[in-house]
């Protein structure tokens, strides 16, 4: 295996679901009858492994048809403009929209966090790694996303193959949201509900820390709307790895683990 595929770990996490990315950062790729959809759209220097994930079964970004974006951060938009000039539709919250109008470095503007990234810094330096590896591979720099699909509710996306229902997760940043697959059993949960958080390092179901979180309140109390989600049983996060089971496990151990 070369080095540049070890950097690059994809794996298939359910029929039909590809997860791509990186240690840091997740987006996933979902086969359905009608066309393939990516669930997020990682970071700039993610579209190599895209384009070879793509190859290896004769396809190419241009059969992707949408890119349902769970939030405006620029670690899951990096993709965005460029599959969108290849034909897909890019779906986010109309709370997050402004995030891609005006590009990467607004998303403090549009959804300032709550806490300074600095005294994170200061408890545990190594976490300088993961704002170091998004500026790396290009998060900050990212072009702008003009012409995006919005909502503005929980409502099924019926122009989407597979028609997933949005349920919005608000909290980590305004907008944020999740997708429903409920005949596959799928909830993509972006970052409303994660696994691996990189300023605390904590690996287990979280909520991101309120240095990357817009109202953290808000997204405590968005842990009841994923506790309403009996249809999942696989939960994807945009950070760290899959959930199984009932979600109300995950989301207890999260209120657990508390806000920091």
């Amino acid at each position: 295996m070369s080095r540049s595929a070890h950097l690059r770990p994809r794996r298939r996490v359910a029929p039909g679901v590809d997860r791509l990315g990186d240690d840091v950062v997740n987006f996933y790729l979902v086969e359905d009858p009608d066309g393939l959809v990516l669930i997020d759209a990682g970071l700039p220097a993610h579209l190599g492994q895209l384009r070879e994930h793509l190859a290896d079964s004769g396809r190419s970004p241009a059969d992707i048809r949408a890119v349902l974006l769970t939030h405006g951060h620029p670690d899951h938009t990096g993709l965005a403009r460029t599959l969108q000039q290849a034909g897909a539709d890019i779906w986010v919250h109309q709370k997050d929209a402004a995030i891609l109008r005006d590009g990467p470095r607004s998303a403090m503007r549009h959804a300032r966090t709550e806490r300074s990234m600095l005294p994170y810094l200061l408890r545990r330096p190594a976490a300088i790694a993961t704002p170091l590896h998004l500026a790396r591979k290009g998060a900050f720099t990212a072009p702008t996303v003009p012409g995006v699909r919005v909502f503005g509710a929980d409502q099924r996306l019926d122009e989407v193959p597979g028609r997933p229902q949005a349920v919005v997760l608000p909290g980590h940043t305004p907008g944020s949201t999740g997708y429903l697959l409920p005949e596959r059993g799928l909830l993509f949960t972006g970052d409303a509900l994660v696994t691996h958080d990189g300023l605390t390092g904590h690996t287990g179901p979280t909520l991101v820390c309120r240095g990357f979180t817009h109202d953290s309140n808000a997204a405590l109390t968005s842990l009841d709307r994923v506790d309403e989600l009996t249809a999942a049983t696989l939960l994807l996060p945009g950070h760290g790895q899959p959930i199984t089971g009932d979600p109300r496990t995950a989301t207890r151990r999260a209120r657990q683990t508390g806000q920091h």
